[in-house]
Parts: C-alpha cells; sequence; structure tokens
C-alpha cells in the first residue's frame, strides 16, 4: 500500500503551519507531536569537566532543539540519547572557543538597568599574528642580548654552535611532536596543560602540569632579575641601595629591587591582563628593533670599526670606567704626570709612589673591542676557555711578564671571571632562551584555524629564531674581541653591554630594547602562570589546589596569581640570573620530554582517534627529542634533573592515590592496554613455572537481599592472603536473566567494588545472572580470567545454614562446586566461620597458623601460612605443622623427614606428628551414622512439605539418640570401644520427647549391623581426625585442614556435607583446602 508525505520546506515555520493546513484530506502529522521529548545528556557525573562527557562538542542548549515531521519514526526511540546529524553539524559549526579566563572588567559592559552583558569575540587571529609572533617574542629575550655573548667568548664559536644546535634541534622536535598532538581534534582553551593531559592521562597530565607552571614561574624569576640587571648596570648604576664592596651587595640590590619590580609587575597583571596584551606588540617591536640594530652593526664593521678600546695592563682586561686614558703616564705641556689609572695600581699619584709589580714590569696596551668582521679574530675565538671563578680575563695571545700572585690583585681593576665556568653549565643558561615555542599552543582558542596554524606559526618561529641565535654566534666570535666577549657585564668598554658596542648606531638602543623586552617577558609569565595553575586546579585531579581554581568575578586568577608571586620570589632572592636559568631549564626539559613521550607513544599505539592533520612527524623524531631532552637535563645540572625528576614522580603518585579519576582516552592507558595484552599472550604461550605459582584468586561472594556484600571479611582474608599482588577476581551470581536483572547486576558490582575498596583488596570485580546459582559458579569457574591471567584457586565460604535450609540446592551447589574445581584443576579454599576472621585494622600479636597436613596434594598447605605471615595481621603468628602417623609408621622417622623437608621449603615451623592408631569404633561414631543415614532416608522417602519434611526428620533424630543410649547401656557388643557417659545418656534422654508414634510408622530399627560400613569408616575418620585436631589447635588463630574430596556417586552427597561437619565441630577458624592436582611449591631455587 503506497504512502503518502507532505514535503514541507523547513526556511520558515509559519509556511510549515501554512502547508500542514493546506494538505487537506492527508491531515500530516507534525514532528513535534510524535518527538515530545527533549534532546538533553546527562552531564550529572561531569560537573566538573563537561567537555568530557562527549566525544563531540558538548552542546549547552540541547533542549531547545525539536525535529517535526515523520520522515525518521523508525528513530524515535533513539532520539532522547542520539541526536539528528543535522542537529550535531548545527553544533560543531557554531562552536567557538576563547582563552580560559581572560575577560576583564573593561569587557564586560552593563546595560542602563544594570545587567551585566559580555561580548562574545570571534577568534579571527592567523599564524603570523596569532602564533609566529608571540612565539618570537617568548624565544629572543634576556639570554640573547644579557649572556650569549658571554657563552660565544667562554665556550668558543664551535662549542656556542653545539649548544645552540642541540637546543635549537630539541625545540624543533619537540615542536614537531607539539604540532601532532595540536591537530589531533579541537584544542581547547588551556593549550600545552590540555595537549599533555588529555594525551598522557591525569597523572602524568598534572606532574608535567606543575612542571611547566614553575619553569614559567622561574621564567618570571628570570626575567624580572634581567631587567633589575640592565636597570641597576647599565642605566642608573648609582640608584643602588647598597653601595659595592662585593658580590653580597650586588645581589642584595637584586633581591631588593626585584621584590620591588616583581609587586609593581603583579599590580599591572591583578588590574587587568588587557594592558599587558596591549603593551605586548610595544615590547615585541624593541626585540626586533634590537636585534636588527644588532645585524646592522655587523654590517658597519665592514666599513668602520666602532671606537670602543679595551685597556690591557700585560695580557689583564682591567675596568675603564674609572680612567680614560689607557696609560701610565702622560705628557702634559712637556712635564710627565700620572694618569687616572697610576692611582688605581700605586699608593699615591706621584711618580715616586709604591706600585704594583705587575703594573710595573708589564705595558699597558690598547686594542679595538670590535676589530670587525675582516679582522680575522675569528680563528681566536673558535676555541673556549674555561675559568675557575675569581679568575683574572687575560688575551692569551698577549704577550706579558708573570709575576707571583698577590692577595691584593682582587682589589685592582681587574675583569674578573665572576663563577666558574664549564661547558654544561652554559647549556643549562642558554637553554631557557629557546623555551617559548609553547606561546603558539596557549593561544589556541584565539586563532581562527589552529590546526594550521600551530604547527606552520611554530615551526617558523623555531627556524627563524635558530638562523637568528647561529648567525649571532657566528658573528659575534668574528667581530668582537675574545677577552671582551668573556667580559659578562661590559666593565672593559665603559659599563656598555657587549652585544651594544656592536649595535648601530647607539650601545643605548640595546640597553633600552633589552630592558622592554625582559619588562614584557616577565609580564607574560606572571600573565600565563596564573592561568595554567587555574587550570590545572579546576581539572580537579590534585585536590589541595582545588582553592587556587577560583578567582574574581571576571574569572581572573586572584589566588592562583599571589602564589605565582611567592614562587617568583623565591627565584628573585636567588639573585643570579645565572643560577635560576638552570632551574627552569629543567622544568622545560621534562614539560618537553613529554610532549615528546606523549606523541611516540599515540603513534605506535595507533589508536583509532589518532588523526593528525600535521603528516610530517614519525615515532622516531619523538623519541630523538624524548632522549635529548633527558640527554640535556643531565647534561646541564645533574641534581637540578633529580630534583625535577622527584618532584614529578611525588606528584604523580599523589595523583595516582588521592587525585580525582578521570578518563581522558589518553595514551598512557592506551599502552597499558596493549602491554596487557602482550603480557597476556605471552603468558599463555609458556606454561606456568612451580617458583612462579601463587594464588590467583576466585572469590565468590553472596549478596544480601540489598545487594551488599554478606560477608564482608571474606574480601579481608583475600587481601591477607594476596597482599596485593596476583590475581584477584570477586565475583558473585544472581538468579534470573539478565534482561530483567541487568541493572541489579551493575548495582551489585558497584557494591563489589565499594567493599573491596573498603577492605583494600585490589582486584576486579564481576556479577552475573544465570537461570540458576548452580550454573553461575560453573560459568564463573570456566571463564573468569582472561588469556594467561586465569584464576588457579577459588575461595568461598562455608554454607553454614545448609542444614535449615528448606531444600537441598543450598548443599547441592555447594558440592557441585567443589566437584568443578576439582574437574578444572583449580584449587579450593573453603572457610568456615568467615565473619570471624581478622578485619584489616587488627593485629594478631601472639598465637599459632596450625597445618594439618593429612594428604599431599600440591603443597597448598605449605604456601598458604607463609603467605599470610606476608599481611601485618598475621605477620606475628607462628606456624605449626601438623601430620598423621598410622600404626605401621615411624613416628619418629617422619618428623625427622618433615623436619628436613620443611628447612629445604625455607619455611619458619614447628613440626609435630601425631600418632592415630587404630582403634575400635566408638558407638558415638556408629551412631551419627546412624542419624545420618536416617535422615537421608527419611528425607526420600516423606513427601511432606518443606516445614514438615524438616519437623519429621528432627524427631526422628531425637528418638533414635535416647533409644541408642539406653541399649548401649545394656548389651555392648565386644568389638565396639563405647565411649557415652551416663551424664550424656541422661542429657540425651531429658532433652527429646516420646516419638514412638513416628517409630511406629517407619518401623525403623537401630541397627548397626545394617549400616554402610564404607559411611562408618568415613565417620571414624572425621570423628578422630576431629578429636585430634581439638585437642591440639583449639586456641590456635587459625587451622588449615585438607579438604577431603566428595564421592564419586552422587548418592551419597548428603551424607558428605555431614563428614565435613563432623571434621570442624569445635574449632572457630577453619579454612578446608583442596589442591588443584600440580605441585605449587618447591625445594628448588
Amino acid at each position: 500500500m503506497p504512502t503518502n508525505f507532505t514535503v514541507v520546506p523547513v526556511e520558515d515555520a509559519q509556511e510549515i503551519t501554512n502547508s500542514v493546513g493546506a494538505a487537506g484530506s492527508n491531515k500530516p502529522f507534525a514532528l513535534d507531536k510524535i518527538f515530545k521529548e527533549e534532546l538533553q545528556e546527562d552531564n550529572s557525573q561531569e560537573e566538573e569537566v563537561p567537555k568530557e562527557s562527549s566525544p563531540f562538542i558538548n552542546p549547552e542548549n540541547d533542549e531547545e532543539q525539536y525535529y517535526e515531521g515523520k520522515n525518521m519514526a523508525l528513530f524515535e526511540e533513539e532520539m532522547d540519547r542520539s541526536p539528528m546529524v543535522s542537529s550535531l553539524l548545527n553544533k560543531l559549526a557554531n562552536y567557538t572557543n576563547l582563552t580560559q579566563g581572560v575577560r576583564e572588567h573593561e569587557e564586560e559592559a552593563e546595560n542602563e538597568d544594570g545587567v551585566r552583558r559580555v561580548p562574545v569575540m570571534v577568534p579571527q587571529m592567523g599564524t603570523f599574528i596569532g602564533v609566529y609572533l608571540p612565539c618570537m617574542q617568548n624565544i629572543l629575550g634576556v639570554i640573547l642580548f644579557l649572556r650569549l655573548t658571554w657563552i660565544v667568548g667562554t665556550a668558543g664559536i664551535l662549542g656556542s654552535f653545539a649548544i645552540v644546535s642541540m637546543c635549537c634541534i630539541c625545540t624543533l622536535l619537540t615542536t614537531i611532536s607539539m604540532s601532532a598532538i595540536a591537530t589531533n581534534g579541537v584544542v581547547p582553551a588551556g593549550g600545552s596543560y590540555y595537549m599533555i593531559s588529555r594525551s598522557l592521562g591525569p597523572e602524568f597530565g598534572g606532574a608535567v602540569g606543575i612542571c611547566l607552571y614553575l619553569g614559567t614561574t622561574f621564567a618570571g624569576s628570570m626575567y624580572i632579575l634581567g631587567t633589575i640587571e640592565i636597570l641597576l648596570t647599565y642605566i642608573v648604576p648609582t640608584a643602588k641601595v647598597f653601595k659595592e664592596g662585593g658580590d653580597t651587595d650586588f645581589l642584595n640590590n637584586m633581591r631588593v629591587y626585584g621584590t620591588c619590580c616583581l609587586v609593581l609587575m603583579a599590580l599591572v597583571v591583578f588590574v587587568g591582563v588587557k594592558y599587558v596584551n596591549k603593551l605586548a606588540l610595544v615590547f615585541l617591536a624593541c626585540v626586533i628593533l634590537s636585534i636588527m640594530a644588532t645585524y646592522a652593526g655587523v654590517v658597519k664593521t665592514l666599513i668602520e670599526p666602532p671606537e670602543f678600546t679595551v685597556c690591557l695592563l700585560g695580557n689583564r682586561s682591567l675596568r675603564n670606567e674609572k680612567f680614560e686614558t689607557c696609560a701610565k703616564t702622560e705628557l702634559v705641556k712637556n712635564e710627565t704626570r700620572t694618569t687616572d689609572l697610576w692611582p688605581l695600581f700605586c699608593d699615591n699619584k706621584y711618580l715616586n709612589a709604591t706600585c704594583d709589580e705587575y703594573f710595573i714590569v708589564n705595558n699597558l696596551t690598547e686594542i679595538q673591542a670590535v676589530p670587525g668582521l675582516l679582522s680575522g679574530v675569528i680563528k681566536d675565538n673558535l676555541w673556549g676557555n674555561y675559568d675557575p671563578a675569581g679568575e683574572m680575563l687575560e688575551k692569551k695571545s698577549q704577550p706579558s711578564v708573570p709575576v707571583p700572585e698577590q692577595t691584593e690583585d682582587t682589589k685592582k681593576p681587574y675583569v674578573f671571571n665572576d663563577i666558574t665556568t664549564y661547558f654544561t653549565l652554559l647549556v643549562g643558561i642558554y637553554f631557557p632562551s629557546v623555551t617559548g615555542i609553547m606561546a603558539g599552543s596557549n593561544r589556541s582558542g584565539d586563532l581562527r584555524d589552529a590546526q594550521r596554524s600551530i604547527p606552520i606559526g611554530t615551526i617558523m618561529a623555531i627556524l627563524t629564531t635558530s638562523f637568528i641565535y647561529i648567525s649571532c654566534v657566528v658573528l659575534f666570535g668574528a667581530c668582537i674581541e675574545g677577552v671582551v666577549l668573556r667580559d659578562k657585564f661590559g666593565f672593559s668598554v665603559k659599563k656598555n653591554p657587549v652585544i651594544g658596542i656592536l649595535a648601530w648606531p647607539s650601545p643605548w638602543v640595546i640597553v633600552i630594547g633589552s630592558f622592554f623586552s625582559c619588562c614584557g617577558a616577565g609580564l607574560q609569565s606572571l600573565t600565563g602562570a596564573p592561568r595554567l595553575l587555574q587550570a590545572i586546579a579546576r581539572d580537579g585531579i590534585i585536590p589541595f589546589l582545588q582553592v587556587f581554581g577560583h578567582g574574581k568575578a571576571n574569572n581572573e586568577p586572584t589566588w592562583a596569581l599571589l602564589l605565582t608571586v611567592g614562587i617568583c620570589e623565591i627565584g628573585i632572592l636567588i639573585a643570579s640570573l645565572d643560577a635560576v636559568a638552570p632551574i627552569l631549564s629543567m622544568f622545560f626539559l621534562m614539560c618537553y620530554l613529554f610532549v615528546n613521550l606523549a606523541c611516540a607513544v599515540q603513534t605506535l599505539l595507533r589508536t583509532p582517534n589518532w588523526r593528525p592533520r600535521f603528516k610530517f612527524y614519525h615515532w622516531t623524531l619523538s623519541f630523538l627529542g624524548m632522549s635529548l631532552c633527558l640527554s640535556l637535563m643531565f647534561v646541564s645540572s645533574w641534581y637540578y634533573a633529580l630534583v625535577a625528576i622527584v618532584i614529578a614522580g611525588c606528584i604523580y603518585k599523589y595523583i595516582e592515590y588521592r587525585g580525582a579519576e578521570k578518563e581522558w582516552g589518553d595514551g598512557i592507558r592506551g599502552l597499558s592496554l596493549n602491554a596487557a595484552r602482550y603480557a597476556l599472550i605471552r603468558l599463555e604461550e609458556v606454561p606456568l613455572h612451580t617458583k612462579n605459582w601463587r594464588p590467583q584468586l576466585l572469590v565468590l561472594c553472596k549478596l544480601d537481599s540489598n545487594l551488599k556484600v554478606k560477608h564482608p571479611h571474606l574480601l579481608s582474608f583475600t587481601s591477607q592472603l594476596k597482599a596485593g599482588k596476583g590475581l584477584t577476581i570477586v565475583s558473585s551470581v544472581l538468579e534470573g536473566t539478565y534482561m530483567t536483572r541487568g541493572a541489579d547486576a551493575k548495582t551489585g558490582e558497584e557494591n563489589l567494588k565499594a567493599a573491596m575498596a573498603a577492605e583494600k583488596t585490589k582486584g576486579f570485580s564481576h556479577v552475573v545472572v544465570a537461570s540458576n546459582l548452580r550454573d553461575g559458579f560453573s560459568l564463573l569457574i570456566q571463564s573468569a580470567g582472561l588469556g594467561g591471567m586465569k584464576h588457579n584457586a577459588v575461595l568461598m565460604a562455608w554454607p553454614a545454614g545448609w542444614k535449615l535450609a528448606q531444600d537441598s540446592s543450598a548443599r547441592q551447589n555447594f558440592i557441585e562446586t567443589v566437584r568443578e574445581t576439582t574437574s578444572a584443576e583449580q584449587a579450593l579454599l573453603v572457610a568456615k566461620n568467615i565473619d570471624s576472621f581478622p578485619s584489616n585494622q587488627e593485629r594478631l600479636t601472639e598465637g599459632t597458623i596450625d597445618v594439618w597436613w593429612i594428604v599431599h596434594d600440591g603443597g597448598l598447605l605449605m604456601l598458604l601460612p607463609f603467605l599470610l605471615n606476608q599481611h601485618k595481621v598475621w605477620r606475628k603468628c607462628k606456624m605449626r605443622i601438623f601430620t598423621v602417623a598410622q600404626m605401621d609408621d615411624n613416628s619418629i622417622q617422619m618428623k625427622k623427614d618433615l623436619q628436613m623437608f620443611v628447612y629445604h621449603l625455607r619455611l619458619d615451623a614447628v613440626v609435630e606428628v601425631v600418632e592415630m592408631h587404630g582403634s575400635d569404633i566408638s558407638a558415638f561414631t556408629y551412631e551419627k551414622t546412624l542419624m545420618m543415614e536416617q535422615r537421608s532416608q527419611m528425607l526420600k522417602q516423606m513427601q511432606l512439605s518443606r516445614t514438615e519434611k524438616e519437623r519429621e526428620a528432627q524427631l526422628i533424630h531425637d528418638r533414635n539418640t535416647a533409644t541408642n543410649a539406653k541399649a548401649a547401656r545394656q548389651t555392648t557388643p565386644d568389638h565396639v570401644h563405647m565411649t557415652w557417659t551416663k551424664d550424656k545418656v541422661i542429657n540425651e534422654r531429658n532433652k527429646h520427647r516420646e516419638n514412638m508414634a513416628v517409630k511406629d510408622m517407619f518401623n525403623m530399627k537401630p541397627e548397626w549391623e545394617n549400616l554402610s560400613q564404607s559411611n562408618v569408616r568415613r565417620m571414624h575418620t572425621a570423628v578422630k581426625l576431629n578429636e585430634a585436631v581439638v585437642k591440639k589447635s583449639k586456641n590456635s588463630q587459625l587451622v588449615l585442614l585438607n579438604m577431603p574430596g566428595p564421592p564419586k556417586n552422587k548418592k551419597g552427597d548428603e551424607n558428605y556435607m555431614e563428614f565435613l561437619e563432623v571434621l570442624m565441630e569445635g574449632l572457630n577458624r577453619v579454612v578446608l583446602v583442596r589442591g588443584g592436582g600440580r605441585e605449587v611449591i618447591t625445594i628448588y631455587s
């Protein structure tokens, strides 16, 4: 039958109404009458991070979406949880991603009625403005202007080239890895921290996030120290609080002015980030202008070298800020007079003064500080000159007359080396100059196309800055005199920065440019670090940092800013740029290491979601970058590297144990899955050796009517037995079908997990639904575990109420479980009175664990007490081993052999042999057997209700007990050794009522000769063994017994439970142990 459709245009809702009305007799229905339910996503479990609840962008206004028409009626029942494709695409198209937490007071406008509105800005920044320039500004900075010339002079051109190349290659490889991660989907605001945490998981993400935060904070300290160094050394050298009398005064000046500068910058950041962002372009212009002035100065040296000169006494460089003429004397009006230099080495200004010996025997020489590009000075600067602290700077090629060193030399106007220099130190000092590659990814929310802009802009910035640094290394070495290059603060060139004397037109271009560059970089650090800490705190992965997730009304991270200022002050109190630089190098290298690790892991795992648009990456490049980062860490400073690793490790473990559980689809989880799969396959390839055997437990728990664990101490005993090692599967069975009890199964599994957590049991939980308990237990025994990680032992509680049960299901389930574990060659542990077992909080201060070794079924009885002794609950309990000697056994020799066996097993245990002679079967044994058989026979014959069956069976038992007691007193067979006493007979007689009517009904006679001799023998063994165990081990903390197997003939199942009850009678804590048919302990190493 054909179906009529009415086509309705969707442009206008009014047209839809008119079209429907005009359809006439067809009377079409609108979809809004079919789909009345709104599309809503349940985010109740993801309140903290709502964006993680969906693999796509999580909409906020799903309730406004309606579907009209009837074309999709087939899917109407799924609309409440699965959105239409058109709706999903619309939300993705309208998604905007703004930078987190940068809205300002000024951006919040108020209407006339006082209602605030926040304008939403659409990201419009491209590659050049959004990525390239910020990276350039962060990479080029304080090290270039204040330390690069010194590094070139100390390490030489070749050494400096090696340092710059290593650091630039490291950052380039990291940028390639970062580009792959950044282009693998939408990167929300949060930048590098977001990428690392979502790629490596919350533990690694939190650890690396804190390292990145500390690195950014100490970078702020370094930039502030650079600012103050420029201020006090070159701009206003007279504005010192502490007049220079030594290095201590200089450091104190740095501390005072650095603290004031930090407070001022923090106030600027607190007032508004908008001002910092507006000034960023100015600061960048200063950097570019300074670099252009440097290149211009290099070109000018080809035409005319600068006029700056250096004064050398012998081959020693002199500080020339206190004198103008590089000579001892000068001719003034035909009169020889001393220069301003003379009093610095002599006791007065007259020619007859007593002078320094080195000053007397050596001449003064004036050389050009910047010989020029064509001077050939590059040959002298190829190799390094590493000197200890306090060493005078000397030009090695200059002739001089040596004299014995004097202690007064430190007071002379020589230029001294302030710190001991070596190659690895220079690596640590230089590396911060290349830390700025994350600037583009941190602005991912402001970019028009982040997946295109971040790779291109960052790589271009790296290549540009690498060219600048390498070219500067070569040009500095080719233009500037080596002794000047090693002058860190420019004392030998009138206290000008060394790079400034090369610049054109004036050194002040470099001074002013570097000053504003350091100011801008410091402000950027104080702006970015608090927001990074706020992002970490709001993720909730580090609980004690959650207070720093709060901010002002406009989302400004006030508390995070205060913490950042406090940590930054620590770096300023160090007061040395050279000491702070290696610290932040460690944290940035740690961050870059994990960026490379994230890319390598994702690439090797080949997860389906790993589809970066940036294709020019490979896992080998990521591993190379990771190795280079790790090498640079230990090359720069091995002790700082260890501290950084310890900090990251502590944060990792803290998040692992105390942090919020987050599932971000990270690569570490994928790596764990791959490693687990590989390990499972390898485990299954080769059978397990006895030396590696340990109980892998399947714990069969029982849930009550509320789906709670009925015996939580069973889980305590599991954790005590396992001590967190090996496999533990805690499982339970619900009766019914999964369709009807699926929710109960999930609830039960959650309750199992909660109970396991409360009892500190590490393992897995599983609840299955089966038509009956028997099938469920069978299913678990057969299929629990995976591959090589399958259980080899089953732990369960003794069914204490099996006698009182209305049917035989409890007994039958237990016996069938025993049979199935035996058939599956799995060990079985059955704990009696499990609720009386100690909890994990208890400590047994004394007592014994008694092992009754009747038959050898693999040595599990020997292994269990040793495992229990490893746990703090049982640690102080002694181990005793009992074995049974028969009439034909030599008990003395048995004890010696057992002691030797225990010694070879390396067990600390007391050995005892119990003799059980072939005594006559007692009347008590016959009576027990008789009652057992009559109970079984009666339950089979009587077709009464369950309640009546139990009552009648009890009456028969009572009558037989009284009658047999009387017969035992009157006639005693010769072959029976009576064990009944008069008091016991009287008690039994008074205990029961007359029940002759029942006897007549069934006509049952207590004839012992008609009893099954097999049952009599079994009962005799149970009674005699129980007597021996009770005598020796009644007061022990735990008794481990061999568990006899069930009869092969299922007709004897009823009697089997009675035998076990008799065997354990009178004992408190008992564990019946049945081996799995293989050796689990060995005497060999």
